[in-house]
């Protein structure tokens, strides 16, 4: 491929995720009427491992590149994004709506700065600021806008419900800093999905088997399994798509284009799903602030 077309390839991967990301999100909340949370987590981490397990499995055999640094950090990285994330993500959209929560989980970048200020100790700019400014307004109005608007349709609207996706921000916004770890120590992009993905199913199996609440025999055959398989499906090319983009452009190209996410998914519940989202002006302007905030602090990152 020319090199010239790859800048345009990474727009188009980019903006393709982005559509993948909202279609996902619907499909979940449209499953979710009558699925749990915990059949939609385990078809999407089953779906992740049967694409990347045989994918890695071919591609990179016979050496795949791990090290027990890159082991550990594969598996912290999927303990904290695929499992914990995706859990508090998918419940988030149960409970508050689809509407409502992509704008609030897309505050990634604000916490990913703050751990990076904090923790790698970081200086941060007036360009930073600037954006962080904006997230946490846009926050501040989702939030309100949550509690008034909810409230008078008696939907949930406690503090523990408008935590969950700020909690699954925080969670998603740990995961590249471990991935980032793994894939310095040489271990293929393919191998390290698979890793954190198996790492996020096999913890996730288990902290089930301890609650008493492990069944394989609903997973299935239900009828609303066909959203949540087609959720698992559209999260699956949403992964490869990103990690696709960023072999062929920078972080600050692919990163604000697929962070537009909640803005499609506001265009798309109200055209297809108003039965279920109450999609307002104030809403979608306070998504315009996150998005906008969230682009600035990655591209002056």
């Amino acid at each position: 491929m020319a090199e010239a077309s790859l800048p345009l390839l990474g727009v188009a991967l980019s903006a393709a995720v982005a559509v993948i990301v909202s279609v996902q999100v619907l499909l979940i909340r449209v499953g979710s009427q009558h699925g749990s949370i915990r059949q939609a987590v385990l078809l999407s981490i089953a779906v992740n491992i049967l694409t990347f397990l045989p994918a890695a499995a071919i591609l990179h055999y016979p050496d795949y590149g791990l090290t027990p640094v890159s082991l550990l950090s594969f598996t912290a990285a999927g303990f904290m994004g695929t499992f914990l994330g995706r859990v508090l993500y998918y419940d988030s959209i149960n409970r508050i709506g689809a509407g409502r929560t992509e704008p609030l989980k897309s505050s990634m970048p604000l916490f990913a700065t703050l751990i990076a200020v904090l923790v790698l100790e970081e200086a941060l700019s007036m360009a930073h600021g600037i954006g962080i400014v904006c997230i946490v307004v846009g926050i501040a109005a989702i939030s309100w806008e949550t509690t008034s608007s909810g409230a008078e349709r008696g939907e949930d609207v406690s503090v523990t419900a408008l935590g969950l996706p700020l909690l699954a921000a925080v969670a998603f916004a740990t995961e590249p800093n471990f991935v980032r770890v793994g894939y310095d120590e040489g271990t293929p992009i393919l191998v390290g999905l698979t890793l954190k993905t198996l790492a996020a199913g096999i913890g996730f199996v288990g902290y089930l088997r301890y609650r008493g609440t492990l069944r394989f025999d609903t997973l299935l055959g239900e009828a609303h399994t066909k959203w949540y398989v087609a959720a698992a499906v559209m999260n699956t090319l949403s992964v490869l798509g990103y990690y696709a983009a960023l072999n062929v452009s920078r972080v600050v190209v692919v990163t604000p284009i697929t962070q537009t996410s909640p803005l499609l998914v506001a265009i798309l519940a109200y055209a297809f799903l108003s039965h279920l989202e109450h999609i307002t002006w104030r809403l979608v302007s306070a998504s315009v602030l996150v998005v906008v905030g969230a682009g600035i602090v990655t591209v002056f990152g």
